[in-house]
C-alpha cells in the first residue's frame, strides 16, 4: 500500500504557492484555483489517482478531470469516502491532529466551505502556528488564524490505497 509522503505534498505547496505548475490548468477565472492547487499537493503526495467517472479523484486535463479534484465540497466527500477505491483518503479531526499535508477546510458564511488551503505547518497547534499555503487568494506559511472564518474543518490524511 503507498504511503502518503508529507514531505513531497508540502513541498509541492511551497514551490507552486505563489506560481502555476504548468501541468495543470489554472481555474482562478472559473471561481477559484483553491481545491485545484490542493489536489495537486496531495497527489505529490499520494501518487494515486483514482479514475472512477464522476465519483473519483483524478485530473486529465481541463474538460477530463473529476469534480473532487476542483470542488471543495466535492474533495471533502471523496477523501472521506466508505467505498474502498485509489487515491487518498482522510477523515475529519481535532486540530491537535493535524499534521504537514493536512487540509484545512473554511466556511466564510459559516453554511458553504469554499477554501481548501493546505498545511505546510502546525506548530503548536493553534489557528496561528497552523500555517497554509493556498491559491484563489496565493499565500505560502499564512497563519490559520489571520482568516476571518465563521466554520472550520480539519481534515487528516489517513492514508492512501493503490491503483
Amino acid at each position: 500500500m503507498p504511503v502518503y509522503d508529507r514531505f513531497a505534498a508540502v513541498r509541492c505547496a511551497h514551490t507552486w504557492a505563489y506560481a502555476r505548475d504548468p501541468r495543470y490548468y489554472d481555474f482562478s477565472r472559473l471561481g477559484g484555483d483553491c481545491t485545484n492547487f490542493a489536489s495537486q499537493c496531495l497527489f505529490a503526495g499520494a501518487r494515486v489517482m483514482d479514475f472512477t467517472p464522476t465519483f473519483g479523484w483524478y485530473y486529465r486535463s481541463l474538460g477530463d478531470r473529476a469534480p473532487a479534484w476542483t470542488g471543495v465540497q466535492y474533495l471533502y466527500n471523496y477523501l472521506t469516502r466508505s467505498r474502498v477505491s485509489p487515491g487518498p483518503t482522510a477523515r475529519e479531526a481535532a486540530i491537535g491532529e493535524m499534521e504537514p499535508g493536512d487540509l484545512v477546510q473554511l466556511s466564510f458564511d459559516g453554511v458553504r466551505f469554499t477554501h481548501c488551503p493546505v498545511a505546510v505547518s502546525v506548530g503548536a497547534h493553534t489557528p496561528e502556528t497552523i500555517l497554509l499555503a493556498a491559491h484563489s487568494e496565493d499565500c505560502d506559511d499564512r497563519p490559520l488564524a489571520s482568516y476571518d472564518f465563521r466554520a472550520v474543518r480539519f481534515l487528516h490524511i489517513t492514508g492512501v490505497i493503490g491503483a
